[in-house]
């Protein structure tokens, strides 16, 4: 019998003021300072993103001022190189090879007005340098006595590029000098002969820069097109890989990025530079120092504030609890002391009882009141629950023995008509017997008493039939015995009355007991054709499988009304599985019935016929082996059970 569990009569809450506190406080810091946080800390990322922006645009816009600057360069160096080179009175002093003519000229042009090249340089036809000038560092022009006239010439590669331009701007770097722009002519006569070559440049040196910071607030740094060479106004721009500034160097808009110089944050932006064909990239720093402060500051006030808020609010949660929390402990321990085995006590007004608190508690008292009288009612129902259960198991197990009883009376029919026929002939062979035994000892009384009167004595007896007829009543009557023998051992295989536990048996055996005792039932109409493979022994109950074969092979006799074939198939699935398959050529069923077919009481046979449980139970019998069994059927094509069957069963 199920048993049954009768429910907990006393109702057990932990005392809740610190849980509630606890909760209490949560949701004031998610209504309050949650809030608060979300908005304070989005507003100093947008702060920090404004502050990055202007600054992106303050160094966007001193990009654009400095790029001015070079490109006014350009377009006035260029103008003058060309100028230059277009000059009569050089060309006169270079084709008549009056150097120390063509070098003060050249001279007057560095010291002369407007002039913004600070080194100047003449070469003959063939890239060979004859005059080379250069400021120094008070405004006077000086000679490179040492490079004049000597074997310094421009090279092949140069020569060829300028062999097919007039003028060419150019980009040199050096870390001694700085940044050089060059404007690079040829110098032509009037007929349009080659004369030589004029080479100006712009050194944009540690001054230029130092006066671009100064005046602009920044930190400055040139660097060639591929990013190998680095000045800068700070040297410690210049130490690091080659290629730093060119890595960052974006698209068609230049983005700001962080660097820190000595401890410093600074924002820089790099972007290009033109000079003629070529590029150099200009990268410029701002401080974020007052910036990072003013940031600084507003955190501080931020968490000064936010700090504050709470331990208000804690304050604020321990007084709260104080005042909302104590009636609900009042409430706490009328359910803590609440038995649902005992009718409830009058309920009895207090203070809270026109407050939320109040009705809360009469609420209570009457959901208890509710709760005792479900208890009675739910304990008589389970009373009457385990009665309806025991009749029902009483039942089960009384339509089981029906079952069972069916199954035997069927067993028995088969087992009698079996047994009738042999012990039938047995029974008129023994009147023979007696007549010819009786005859036998009247011709050996006659033989002893009255010799010459025998032979007439045996005609008369028939000695001759006799001896002829005798041995085939004996071996009739023993055929009949064996036959009796046969059923009965049969009928003690198929009981297995003395194996009620669990046993290695073979299923063969099993089968063939079964056969054995349904002959009667198929021996004239159905043929049994048997494709049986090697099994292991199976551990199970043999009694039991003995009875899932009886119901089956019944079932299957059953559903062939004529003659017919039952093929009983046998073989090994797996390591620890063996397969019995049982087919018949019968009716077959439709699919409704085979989907029925291991339901309790479901039958097709009409009433007082069957009772529905063959199947039923041998379905039970084979799952509680551990093994599976199943229907395959088609009306017109018969019924086939597989069953299935693990070699060691479990108990």
């Amino acid at each position: 019998m199920t048993k049954t569990t009768t429910p907990t009569s006393k109702i057990n809450v932990r005392r809740p003021p610190r849980s509630l506190r606890t909760i209490l406080m949560m949701w004031l810091l998610m209504f309050s300072i949650v809030p608060l946080a979300f908005l304070t800390g989005y507003s100093l990322v947008k702060y920090e993103e404004a502050i990055d922006q202007e600054l992106a645009q303050r160094l966007s816009g001193n990009q654009r001022e400095i790029d001015s600057i070079f490109q006014e360069f350009q377009k006035t160096l260029l103008a003058r190189n060309s100028a230059h080179a277009h000059d009569r009175t050089l060309v006169y002093y270079l084709s008549t090879n009056e150097i120390d003519a063509a070098r003060d000229l050249s001279a007057r042009w560095l010291k002369g007005a407007g002039a913004i090249a600070n080194r100047l340089s003449i070469f003959s036809r063939d890239g060979r340098l004859n005059v080379s000038l250069y400021v120094d560092g008070k405004g006077n022009v000086q000679r490179h006595a040492k490079l004049e006239g000597r074997d310094v010439y421009l090279s092949n590669d140069f020569l060829k590029l300028a062999s097919t331009h007039d003028q060419l701007a150019v980009v040199d770097f050096n870390r001694e000098n700085g940044l050089d722009l060059v404007a690079f002519a040829k110098i032509l006569s009037s007929s349009g002969a080659l004369v030589g070559y004029i080479e100006e440049v712009l050194n944009v040196n540690t001054e230029f820069m130092t006066n671009l910071k100064n005046r602009m607030n920044i930190e400055v740094a040139f660097a060639s097109q591929d990013g190998m060479k680095t000045i800068a106004s700070h040297d410690d721009l210049t130490h690091y890989r080659a290629g730093f500034f060119s890595d960052h160097l974006s698209g068609k808009r230049p983005q700001l990025f962080d660097l820190n110089i000595r401890g410093v944050p600074y924002g820089f932006m790099v972007e290009k530079i033109p000079w003629g064909e070529q590029h150099f990239l200009l990268a410029i720093g701002a401080s974020k120092r007052a910036a990072n402060e003013v940031l600084r500051n507003v955190n501080y006030a931020f968490f000064s504030v936010v700090g504050t808020i709470i331990l208000l609010l804690i304050v604020l949660s321990f007084v709260l609890s104080k005042v909302l929390l104590q009636p609900l402990n009042q409430l706490v321990d009328l359910v803590q002391n609440t038995d649902l085995n005992q009718a409830p006590a009058p309920e009895r007004p207090g203070f809270y009882s026109d407050t939320e608190l109040g009705i809360l508690s009469s609420a209570f008292h009457e959901m208890v009141q509710r709760a005792y009288d479900s208890q009675n009612e739910m304990k008589e129902n389970i009373k009457k629950l385990e009665s309806a259960n025991q009749e029902i198991r009483e039942t089960q197990a009384k339509l089981v023995h029906a079952a069972k009883m069916a199954s035997l009376g069927q067993l028995v029919a088969g087992v009698a008509h079996e047994l009738n026929n042999p012990i039938s002939f047995i029974y008129s062979n023994m009147a023979h017997l007696r007549d010819y035994s009786q005859r036998l000892i009247d011709l050996v009384n006659m033989a002893d008493s009255s010799a010459p009167n025998f032979r007439t004595a045996k005609e008369e007896k028939e000695f001759d039939f006799l001896v002829q007829d005798m041995p085939k009543l004996i071996r009739s009557c023993e055929e009949g015995a064996r036959r009796t023998r046969d059923i009965v051992i049969g009928l003690r295989n198929f009981s297995r009355l003395d194996e009620a536990k669990l046993k290695e048996v073979d299923i063969h055996e099993g089968i063939e007991s079964t056969l054995a005792l349904l002959q009667g039932e198929f021996k004239s109409r159905i043929n049994i054709v048997r494709n049986f493979s090697k099994l292991p022994p199976v551990l199970c109950y043999p009694s039991q499988l003995n009875q899932v074969f009886m119901n089956i092979l019944t079932n299957a006799i059953q559903a062939i009304p004529e003659n017919g074939e039952i093929k009983i198939a046998t073989r090994t699935v797996s390591a620890g599985v063996v397969e019995v398959s049982i087919r018949d050529n019968g009716m077959g069923m439709p699919d409704e019935v085979a989907q029925k077919i291991f339901d309790p009481f479901f039958t097709t046979k009409d009433v007082n016929e069957g009772t529905g449980l063959g199947m039923s139970i041998a379905y039970g019998v084979v799952t509680k082996h551990g093994g599976t069994i199943s229907v395959h059927s088609k009306v017109g094509s018969g019924t086939e059970f597989v069953i299935q069957l693990p070699v060691r069963a479990s108990r």
